[in-house]
């Protein structure tokens, strides 16, 4: 009974990270360029046979220990804004950012320009160019398929375009942000489309079934944990010495 209680604990918590996961990931399902978190799991060993084959017991056993999360790396959708700072990836390259904690990478393209002329994040970061911050000149501007930047006649920079895999240590950062604790490289077969943002590559469906499948297994849990109390309880209260 303790590996059991034991295991009710570790399924019920994993399942409660998971569901925290699935709903950061359907509160992310509108923000562009968006990569999901998929949870990842460490397996535990199996428990006495003699616990027998019903569905709590499946619920209990057949879950391990939540051990971290990974970035889903596949590539949302592209939808035309109209917008010439708006600028979508097609491809595995990110952005790179530079922020007061250091460089990091996103995917959601939907630039500004400072009224100094500086491009910038939705969130007032600064753009890096393969040369450093990118300041912008007056007039219409042209983002092409390399990066390239062009504004009154002038190629003002071109956007930095990094490719990221799982090996770089990708980590979500906040605000769409990812940090790169390996090593990276510049962007190969990747290509920029103005005009256009990325959405989120959450599949709503998808994240909201295994939200449901999350919830009764927790509750099952749940109920399994209370079982194991009253047991304890009814064998605590068998040894109590009789007066």
């Amino acid at each position: 009974m303790d590996s059991g209680f034991y295991a009710a604990c570790t399924g019920l918590r994993a399942r409660v990270e998971s569901l925290e996961l699935v709903a950061h990931n359907l509160a992310n399902l509108n923000t562009s360029g968006y990569r999901a978190q998929q949870p990842t799991f460490r397996s535990r060993l199996a428990l006495a046979e003699d616990q027998g084959s019903g569905e709590l017991n499946r619920a209990i056993n057949n879950f391990g220990v939540l051990e971290s999360s990974r970035t889903d790396l596949s590539s949302g959708n592209l939808e035309r804004t109209g917008n010439q700072l708006d600028v979508a990836i097609e491809g595995k390259a990110f952005f790179a950012v530079q922020t007061n904690s250091g460089t990091f990478y996103t995917r959601d393209g939907n630039f500004q320009v400072t009224d100094k002329g500086q491009l910038v994040t939705a969130q007032q970061d600064v753009v890096l160019g393969e040369q450093g911050p990118i300041t912008v000149p007056g007039g219409s501007i042209s983002i092409g398929p390399d990066g390239t930047i062009s504004a009154g006649g002038a190629v003002a920079g071109k956007l930095r375009l990094v490719e990221l895999s799982e090996a770089s240590g990708l980590a979500p950062a906040g605000a769409g942000y990812y940090a790169a604790e390996g090593t990276t490289q510049a962007a190969k077969t990747s290509y920029v489309r103005q005009g256009m943002l990325e959405t989120s590559n959450v599949n709503a469906v998808t994240a909201t079934v295994s939200l449901i499948a999350l919830q009764r297994h927790a509750e099952m849990l749940q109920r399994a944990l209370s079982m194991f109390h009253s047991e304890f309880n009814r064998i605590a209260a068998g040894d109590l010495p009789r007066v």
